[in-house]
C-alpha cells in the first residue's frame, strides 16, 4: 500500500448521502481535507470544524482555480439528483465535472476516484433511457481516456434505502423489488473511498462496492422485524400510478420522471450481478481494511435513531 503525503484531499459533493462518510472516514485516517460547497454554513453543521469548508459551485469555472490549490487528490461523488436540481444534473455531475477534472490535469493533479453506478448493463440501459447511466458513462469514459491515476467505484444502492421505505410498520416497495440486489452502507462506502484516494496501487481499477450478500425487499423486512422487535410488513406498491404522475409533472420538474428510471432499473436489476455478490465482495476485503457494516447493525441504528428522537433509552456503542 502507498500514500502519498501532500496537500489536501478535494470532495465534490462532500456533504451528500456518501461525501459525508467520506469525509468523516480521512479524517479519521489524519488527512487534510477540502470540501466544495455552496452552503458553507449547512456544511459546516454537517461535517464539524475540521474539514476546510469552501463555498463554490462547480458549475461556475471562476470558483474552480481556488478548489485546486494545494490539493493532491480528488473525491468525485457530486448528486444533481434532488428536485431542486435535477433539471440541472448533466451539468453538474458530468459536464462540470469534466471541466474540473481538466484543469486539475493542468495543475499536475493525478489521483481521482469517481463513485459511480454499481455497473452497466448496455441492454438494460437502452430499454430504459436512463440518463443517470448515461451520465455516469461519459465521466468513466473520460477517465479512461485520460492520464488520470484513476479509480471506479461502482456504489450499490445503499443499504439505508430499505428503512426509507418503510412507513410505520410497513416497507412499501414500488414494483415490489428485485429478488435480491446488492447495497452498500454508506459507512463501508465511506472508509473504502478514503483508504482508495491515499493510495497510487489502485490506477485504473473498477470495484462493484457491496456489502457480504444481495438482499431483497421481504427478506430485509423480515430480518428488520428481528432487530426492533414487531413486524415490518412488507406490502408491493403498483408502478402505473407513478408513472402516470410523472408524466403529468415532468413538464414542470421531472424529477418524479427521473425517480421512475431508478425504480425501473432497481425492479430489473440484472440477476447474474446479484450471484456475483459474494465474489466482489471477496475483492474488496482482501483489497480494503474495514468490517462490513451488515444489515442489522443499521436497523439497530434505525432503531437507535427511532428511540432518541423520542427520548427513550437507546444502545448508544453501535458503530
Amino acid at each position: 500500500m502507498v500514500n502519498i503525503t501532500k496537500d489536501s484531499i478535494l470532495i465534490l459533493g462532500g456533504t451528500g448521502h456518501y461525501g459525508r462518510y467520506i469525509v468523516k472516514s480521512l479524517l479519521e485516517l489524519g488527512e487534510s481535507v477540502k470540501v466544495a460547497t455552496r452552503n458553507p454554513e449547512k456544511a459546516r453543521e454537517l461535517l464539524g470544524e475540521k474539514p476546510i469548508i469552501i463555498k463554490s459551485d462547480i458549475t461556475n469555472e471562476d470558483s474552480l482555480p481556488q478548489l485546486l490549490e494545494e490539493c493532491r487528490g480528488i473525491v468525485i461523488c457530486v448528486s444533481g439528483f434532488s428536485r431542486k436540481t435535477i433539471r440541472q444534473i448533466k451539468k453538474i455531475e458530468r459536464d462540470s465535472v469534466i471541466k474540473v477534472l481538466d484543469k486539475a490535469r493542468n495543475k499536475g493533479i493525478k489521483r481521482v476516484v469517481f463513485i459511480s453506478v454499481y455497473d452497466f448493463n448496455e441492454e438494460l440501459i437502452d430499454e430504459l433511457k436512463i440518463p443517470q447511466a448515461e451520465i455516469k458513462q461519459d465521466v468513466e469514459q473520460y477517465l479512461k481516456d485520460s492520464d488520470f491515476n484513476w479509480t471506479v467505484l461502482g456504489a450499490g444502492p445503499s443499504i439505508e434505502m430499505f428503512f426509507r421505505m418503510i412507513r410505520g410498520k410497513t416497507m412499501a416497495v414500488p414494483g415490489g423489488g428485485p429478488p435480491a440486489i446488492p447495497t452498500i452502507s454508506p459507512i463501508d462506502l465511506g472508509k473504502i473511498c478514503a483508504q482508495a484516494v491515499i493510495r497510487e496501487d489502485l490506477s485504473q481499477r473498477r470495484f462493484r462496492l457491496t456489502g457480504p450478500e444481495a438482499i431483497s425487499f421481504p427478506d430485509a423486512a423480515e430480518r428488520i422485524s428481528n432487530i426492533v422487535g414487531y413486524r415490518i410488513k412488507y406490502r408491493k406498491i403498483p408502478l402505473l400510478p407513478i408513472k402516470i404522475a410523472s408524466i403529468i409533472t415532468k413538464p414542470f420538474n421531472p424529477y418524479l420522471w427521473y425517480l421512475r428510471k431508478f425504480i425501473m432499473l432497481l425492479n430489473k436489476f440484472p440477476h447474474d450481478l446479484a450471484l456475483k455478490v459474494p465474489y466482489d465482495h471477496a475483492i474488496l476485503r482482501s483489497t480494503f481494511d474495514y468490517e462490513p457494516t451488515t444489515l442489522e447493525i443499521h436497523a439497530t441504528m434505525w432503531q437507535n435513531q427511532k428511540k432518541k428522537e423520542k427520548g427513550e433509552n437507546f444502545i448508544s456503542d453501535v458503530s
